[in-house]
């Protein structure tokens, strides 16, 4: 079937992207679903900083693709085998298929399945197929298994999660990275407990969910952390108990002094260096470190060792929040539906996929949260 999709050619267009016009709104041409996949109508899909950074090339991925992993939809056809899922449904698009076979699958980590890994480097879906092509027939590569700046996705079975029909599904689509990722971090990999004190360093979407997620856990005290002044404000509004701007040269200080030495959480969201090493210097001896930020593959982290033994520190990375997707999902939906965790409130607009160049540039810019294409 035809459709209209968001295509990068090349990465490393120059911003504005309004002018640069790195992403071009093409008719494609979509494969039905084969074995254990499913055909998707898209509802919304979101954008993040992950779709950001295969446009400028910070995450390299394989060219020409079609952008897009974190969407909501209902499904519209089903492939051989697939027997759990009915046209109809509702589902949000999960962006690392996990094939349940594997040593992490079995280990109950998904997030860190190795086909699934291998797949989404390599620009297929888990199956090893592209069911992408251009109007000349050129295969096109999927985005992390799911290519949703679309109308319409082919994608595994292992990408989707079944949801409630009663949540609107420009918000579902959130739970497929941000929440994820940002509650996850703080209920899976860190599992704070209630009257914890936590940071959280960089207040995009991801940032601002963990936020929500330390909110929802009971944490006592919750330090934003952000080079935004309006975002730090955001924050406060979503439940942090005080602010720090990131530019200030006693940052770290001021985080001490507010949690009488150092929190024993912080969460690094912004993928840089120099924000690991803030939440690092923010940690209080025993405390941990946790971060979900990906920065390019060339940076490192330099730590002084001897502080992970005589202050019993832990430095630990977190991939979509340690999350089981099936299990979490459905979990934080109904957190959501409680009036416990307000997803809604991550919402900064919504725009048309014509639109979408326009939207990368305020998420480069920091003027938005997180912006849903609308079909």
């Amino acid at each position: 079937m035809k459709i209209r999709a968001a295509v990068l050619e090349r990465m490393g267009a120059e911003p504005p992207y309004a002018r640069s016009r790195p992403l071009a709104i093409r008719q494609v041409e979509l494969a039905p679903p084969g074995p254990d996949e499913v055909l998707v109508k898209i509802a919304a899909a979101g954008l993040c900083h992950s779709d950001l950074s295969v446009i400028n090339g910070d995450r390299p991925r394989p060219m020409p693709m079609a952008l897009g992993h974190e969407a909501a939809g209902i499904v519209e056809a089903l492939g051989p085998g697939v027997r759990d899922l009915s046209v109809g449904d509702h589902v949000v698009v999960v962006f690392v298929p996990s094939c349940g076979h594997c040593a992490p699958c079995a280990e109950g980590r998904p997030a860190l399945c190795e086909p699934g890994a291998a797949a989404n480097g390599a620009g297929t879906l888990l199956s090893g197929e592209r069911r992408l092509a251009d109007e000349d027939g050129r295969p096109l590569n999927h985005h992390l298994g799911c290519s949703v700046f679309a109308e319409y996705a082919t994608v595994s079975r292992r990408s989707l999660v079944k949801v409630d029909k009663a949540v609107p599904l420009d918000e579902a689509a959130l739970f497929g990275c941000a929440v994820l990722t940002g509650v996850g971090a703080v209920v899976n990999t860190a599992k704070v407990s209630a009257g914890a004190s936590t940071a959280v360093i960089g207040l995009g979407g991801v940032g601002l969910a963990a936020v929500l997620g330390a909110h929802a856990a009971g944490a006592r005290q919750i330090v934003a952390i952000d080079l935004s002044d309006a975002k730090l404000e955001e924050a406060l509004r979503l439940g942090a108990t005080h602010v720090v701007n990131a530019a200030a040269a006693d940052a770290a200080e001021q985080v001490k002094a507010l949690s009488d030495g150092g929190v024993e959480y912080a969460f690094e969201f912004a993928g840089a260096v120099r924000a690991l090493d803030l939440a690092w210097r923010i940690t209080r001896r025993g405390g941990s470190t946790v971060t979900a930020g990906l920065p390019p593959p060339g940076a490192a982290f330099a730590l002084p060792a001897v502080s992970l033994v005589a202050e019993e520190r832990t430095l630990r990375g977190s991939y979509i929040g340690t999350c089981v997707p099936s299990r979490d999902i459905p979990r934080f939906m109904a957190l959501y539906r409680q009036g416990r965790l307000p997803v809604d409130k991550l919402l900064s607009g919504r725009l048309a996929l014509d639109e979408i160049n326009e939207g990368f540039d305020r998420l480069h810019e920091g003027q938005a949260v997180r912006q849903v294409v609308v079909f």
